[in-house]
């Protein structure tokens, strides 16, 4: 893409990195006649990307990049034009906070840098400079392009990432973004876990807003016959609801028959084996109460 002035005075290097300042390299700092020059340069780029991709409205253009915390990567080919250089392409990325949907339809709340435009001339395009201008942004930012998302890639952008970095299995999303299998398994090195992602269901209901160790707390609360304990803030695994006949004085532990069960030695008889207490006591007690007798001790205690 030609411009009526000089490109290399404007852009000194190969790829030029812009942001809010619109400042590429020295030359151009504190120069209101070049940054309107490469304001210029965006807005072409911005219209000629959008007319690519059939957009209605262009998403680059110089007023947004001077409102957004988003970078340009703009690559010049400066020995064309008679030495003035011209305009090969851009790349346009920032940060967004997005919720996913990873494999599962588990909802997971993340902000990965994002390719938000690329574009490259069409009569430029096929000769690998899709490809540097890529690569140099992903050096410059020490990325992976499977731990990115994609604002609505056209189809030859999916097959540009298909062919050059091997990325073909994605996961469907419920808004514009493309993000592939790899991004959850590299975040996390596991599957989600219910209990830590929003949107997921805790044993007593939706978990609400909030940090997920407040959720797991409120989640492993210990019940003992359908009512929570006191134990709100224990952190470990999850207790199933208990329920028994007998009053919570006395606990879970059913007392059983002394002569079928052998628990206890008979009198007047050495132990075959040493006696097992599951209650803890050192000592054999000479009997053991009935169920019902427990009982009425029981509400006498309470």
């Amino acid at each position: 893409m030609e411009f009526p002035f000089d490109i290399n005075q404007i852009f000194p290097e190969r790829v030029s990195i812009l942001d809010q300042s619109l400042v590429a390299g020295r030359r151009s700092a504190g120069r209101p006649d070049l940054q309107a020059h490469i304001a210029t340069v965006i807005d072409e780029l911005g219209r000629a990307s959008a007319k690519a991709q059939q957009l209605t409205a262009p998403i680059t253009s110089a007023s947004k990049l001077q409102t957004q915390k988003h970078q340009l990567y703009l690559l010049k080919d400066g020995e064309s034009s008679g030495g003035r250089g011209l305009i090969v392409g851009f790349l346009k990325v920032g940060y967004k906070k997005l919720f996913l949907l990873d494999r599962q339809g588990v909802h997971i709340e993340a902000e990965p840098l994002c390719v938000l435009d690329f574009y490259i001339a069409e009569n430029l395009q096929r000769h690998g400079y899709g490809l540097e201008l890529f690569d140099f942004m992903l050096q410059h930012k020490n990325f992976e392009p499977v731990m990115m998302a994609y604002d609505r890639p056209s189809p030859k952008f999916l097959s540009f990432l298909a062919k050059h970095y091997c990325l073909t299995q994605s996961v469907p999303q419920v808004n514009n973004f493309v993000v592939f299998e790899g991004f959850f398994l590299n975040r996390s090195g596991s599957p989600s876990s219910p209990l830590t992602d929003q949107g997921m269901y805790g044993f007593f209901g939706p978990i609400a807003k909030g940090s997920p160790q407040k959720a797991r707390r409120r989640d492993q609360a210990v019940l003992f016959n359908g009512e929570r304990s006191g134990a709100s803030g224990a952190e470990d695994p999850p207790v199933a609801v208990c329920s028994s006949s007998l009053p919570p004085a006395v606990g879970i532990l059913p007392v059983l028959p002394v002569p079928q069960h052998e628990v206890l030695p008979q009198q007047g008889a050495a132990p075959s084996r040493p006696a097992f207490f599951p209650w803890g006591q050192q000592e054999p007690e000479p009997t053991v109460a009935s169920h019902r007798s427990l009982q009425g001790k029981t509400q006498q205690f309470s």
